[in-house]
């Protein structure tokens, strides 16, 4: 049987599903259910500095982006960190731990830029015994207006700053959350491993507005006929985190820097696949929050079996897998050739591959007068367009081309002479060297 247990910056927790930081970790109640269901581990709901309470709205806080068949795709929320007194929440933090001393309780903090602040949270905290603490700079909405959230994890200068203070005044790791409002990641993660971070985890929420209400045209989620825009996060943002998560992983500077992913983890191959790429554990927000905590038990699961079956013995084995093969466009093989395949027993005469490929791809396919399609390989650039328009799964598949294969119309070979970019006879780069 594989083994789930994990370590993340030296804390221990019996799988590497934590809870983010959110809604679904804003009290002791919710917690205990959390990992009475199975979760390793906790982010608890960002604190704040002592002093006048947070006031959250008291209308809708989310907006939603949903599929055809109204599975929720996306969520947006506009809720600002907890409005709950900061004595409770150490309180709470503090039971919890004693009664789950072997799962993960990491505690996310947001305060003023001010080094006094930090100073003046960072013992409270240690104080209840929690593992860690993750450094709120990613929140995009409300906080960040008042100089704090991704104020802050926009400016890698302040990041090496805070955490730096922290790793200063604590004994406890120190998590770096990043903010994915930004044009290029590597850069907040540079700073927070020049601070000192222990680890860093993203991505936080993308600022985001999720639709308008033409009636009375107010952005969604409306409070009394205003909106603002909020958080995005859930299964639509999992490609932007994966990309962000593998950039900080192959980054020179930066790898070896511990990573927790986070963004749209639903099931245990979302979870792989952020490993994969060099997460050391991972974050679920959304998921929960649609289908409850017990969803946890089908990532448990599925992630085992498929351990089991790829003979990963622990979950270390997984992490970073696949970043040696995560690399720049110029260095991909322009000689590896493959081509479109109808299956024809499966094909359902739909159509909807060739007036994709027919109107805006390359007129690769053909379609006879009793509505069977057939791809024309000279035609065909392997785009895979046609692949993901399909409505029924594996009927139309990309086959790799021998190499030395010939085109059946032109007679001529299929593969170009050339390994990639650098050597195309079109780049610039080559043709001076060339000359």
């Amino acid at each position: 049987m594989a083994n789930l247990q994990s370590e993340f910056v030296g804390i221990k927790s019996p799988n590497p599903f934590w809870l983010a930081s959110a809604p679904p970790t804003d009290k002791e109640y919710n917690v205990r259910r959390a990992f009475e269901a199975g979760w390793g581990g906790v982010v608890w709901k960002t604190l704040g500095e002592a002093g006048p309470p947070v006031v959250n709205v008291n209308g809708p806080r989310y907006g939603a982006i949903w599929g055809a068949d109204r599975r929720l795709l996306g969520l947006n929320n506009i809720e600002l960190i907890t409005d709950r007194p900061l004595e409770v929440n150490l309180r709470e933090i503090k039971a919890v731990k004693r009664d789950y001393p072997d799962r993960a309780v990491v505690v996310s903090i947001m305060v003023p830029c001010e080094e006094a602040a930090w100073k003046a949270i960072l013992p409270l905290v240690e104080e209840t015994g929690a593992d860690g603490i993750e450094l709120n700079f990613g929140c995009p909405h409300g906080m960040s207006e008042r100089g704090m959230g991704s104020a802050v994890g926009q400016v890698p200068e302040y990041i090496e700053m805070v955490a730096r203070w922290c790793k200063t005044n604590t004994r406890m790791p120190v998590i770096v959350k990043l903010t994915p409002n930004i044009t290029d990641i590597r850069f907040p993660a540079r700073a927070a491993k020049a601070g000192g971070a222990d680890a860093v985890s993203l991505i936080n929420t993308i600022s985001s507005i999720t639709g308008v209400n033409l009636d009375s045209m107010s952005p969604e989620p409306m409070i009394d006929g205003k909106g603002s825009h909020g958080g995005y996060c859930g299964p639509a943002v999992k490609p932007i985190a994966l990309n962000m998560v593998a950039e900080i992983a192959r980054d020179a500077e930066t790898r070896g820097l511990p990573i927790s992913g986070i963004g749209g983890v639903t099931t245990w191959r979302d979870a792989a696949e952020f490993l994969a790429l060099g997460a050391g554990n991972v974050q679920v927000c959304t998921a929960a929050m649609t289908y409850g905590f017990k969803i946890v038990q089908e990532m448990i699961s599925g992630l085992s079996e498929w351990m089991d079956e790829k003979g990963h013995a622990s979950v270390a084995d997984v992490v970073g897998r696949a970043v040696p093969n995560v690399t720049d466009w110029q260095y991909l093989n322009l000689n590896y050739v493959t081509k479109a395949r109808i299956d024809q027993d499966a094909c359902i005469q739909c159509g909807r591959c060739y007036a994709a490929c027919e109107d805006t791809s390359h007129q690769a396919i053909a379609m006879s007068d009793a509505r069977v399609f057939t791809v024309k390989d000279d035609e065909c650039v392997a785009c895979n367009l046609c692949v993901n328009v399909c409505p029924v799964e594996d009927c139309i598949t990309m086959v790799e081309l021998d190499a030395g294969a010939l085109d059946e119309r032109t007679g001529k070979p299929v593969q170009p002479e050339y390994a990639n970019w650098t050597t195309h006879p079109n780049n610039p780069a080559s043709r001076e060297a060339a000359e």
